[in-house]
């Protein structure tokens, strides 16, 4: 027999630095792990199912990820209380922000518009360790005006296959990214952070395993003159061969915001 299905959007900020990355895996600690431990716990066993809107990899963090939860039989009663109760017993590293009805139609990964994603970075020094978990420090001096040129060269419709991990002959990299740019950090503050760090800003309809990295990693490396503007724009041509060597760490990546149809 069918049961009745509910169906609600809840949006969720996480640090994931202790994490495994949001999807399930066997063993290892996860997001969407916690979260439907977490559920599970407060529904009393009560049926009830998840869907992400997409997948952070292992240390990736978030300022508003979002997931679908569908409850059997009975609605929820009453919203608040449940977010209360929902953030009550989450661990302290997750925190749910809103939680909304939604229609059988509608669907998180589909219905997804706009994902933006921060990169945050500080270079030329060894910072406070407290940094770690959502900024990577670059030890070399990098050339950040030469880096905000090579960012902007990423916006626009391009061929990404050179910043897609383990890239495939049979995959889709002709892309779009909106926005690309390299900004003074004004947005995270704490007192043990160093006085100036940067914000890579990117946001797009989606993105491709890796690909916030593999560009960071590619504006890493012309911020040390080991790749120059003329190479970012032959690796975004329809004929390009380039596969990326360096993954930039994932710590200092943040997926910042989604924008729903």
């Amino acid at each position: 027999m069918f049961n009745k299905r509910y169906y609600y959007l809840i949006t969720v900020q996480y640090l994931g630095y202790r994490f495994h990355g949001w999807q399930k895996q066997p063993n290892v600690k996860t997001v969407h792990l916690m979260i439907d431990r977490t559920l599970n716990y407060i529904f009393e066993g009560k049926r009830f199912k998840t869907l992400g809107s997409g997948r952070t990899d292992a240390m990736v963090s978030s300022q508003e990820a979002a997931f679908e939860l569908f409850v059997y039989d009975e609605p929820l009663t009453n919203l608040e209380e449940f977010l209360a109760l929902f953030n009550h017993n989450l661990p302290q590293d997750i925190r749910a922000l809103s939680v909304k009805e939604v229609s059988k139609d509608f669907n998180v990964i589909n219905h997804a518009k706009i994902k933006e994603y921060l990169y945050v970075f500080a270079h030329g020094d060894k910072y406070h360790p407290f940094c770690a978990p959502i900024m990577t420090t670059i030890l070399d001096e990098l050339d950040i005006e030469t880096m905000k040129q090579g960012a902007k060269l990423f916006e626009g419709f391009h061929n990404f296959k050179t910043y897609c991990y383990k890239a495939t002959n049979n995959g889709i990299y002709n892309r779009e990214i909106l926005t690309c740019e390299i900004i003074e950090n004004t947005l995270f503050t704490a007192n043990f952070f160093p006085e100036t760090s940067y914000i890579l800003r990117v946001r797009g309809q989606g993105f491709m395993r890796n690909q916030i990295r593999l560009i960071m990693g590619a504006l890493i490396k012309l911020g040390k003159n080991e790749i120059t503007l003329n190479y970012i724009e032959d690796s975004l041509k329809p004929e390009s061969t380039e596969v990326m060597d360096y993954i930039a760490p994932a710590s200092g990546l943040i997926l910042n915001k989604i924008e729903f149809e």
